[in-house]
């Protein structure tokens, strides 16, 4: 799909363990969020508790802003006594979040401003650069080729002449293991 906007390729893909993670971390916010707001709802009720109508209203944005995911999800709102400019309850309920990140858990856009790529080409050239910044994030850390401590122009150069041989040479181990039919895993 072309983007007529920015004029992009987009493809939208969809992965079940993302969304199992995504649930999982959404549902955890959600939790925390509404058993803050439950104690903080208790509290109008209670002795020594905060109850004055403007404090409730620093609270919940100081519960808005910690929870910024989970609260986007619900619309809050909070009843105020006439005579004494209390807060006597606060009640909160989902809002629809179908057209938004939330809503599609599991989702991610890849984008190019190649528009002459398919879709599998696209999507294999995602997993190429994914597996190379996985072999180079392994190189680095592994090998400690990283961080770069060089200043002058011909050792950086060199620094990154050697981290583009290690890669070469990953590639080339790989190559030669798929030719004699070995099946290996990569990460």
């Amino acid at each position: 799909m072309i983007d007529s906007n920015t004029g992009e390729a987009l493809l939208y893909c969809h992965s079940s363990r993302r969304e199992k993670k995504e649930r999982t971390i959404n549902n955890g916010f959600i939790k925390r969020f509404e058993e803050i707001m439950n104690k903080l709802n208790q509290g109008l009720h209670k002795k020594r508790c905060v109850k004055k109508y403007d404090k409730i209203l620093e609270r919940i944005g100081r519960i808005k802003q910690r929870f910024s995911k989970a609260a986007k999800q619900y619309n809050i709102q909070i009843k105020k006594d006439k005579n004494t400019g209390n807060a006597i309850k606060i009640t909160w309920g989902h809002k629809s979040i179908l057209k938004t990140k939330e809503g599609l858990p599991g989702v991610y856009c890849l984008r190019t401003s190649h528009k002459t790529l398919s879709e599998s080409e696209l999507w294999h050239t995602y997993t190429m650069l994914t597996d190379l910044e996985s072999v180079f994030r392994s190189l680095k850390s592994e090998l400690g080729l990283r961080p770069v401590y060089h200043q002058i122009t011909d050792r950086v150069l060199g620094h990154l002449f050697i981290t583009l041989l290690a890669y070469h040479l990953v590639h080339t181990i790989r190559y030669q293991i798929k030719t004699i039919g070995y099946k290996y895993k990569l990460g």
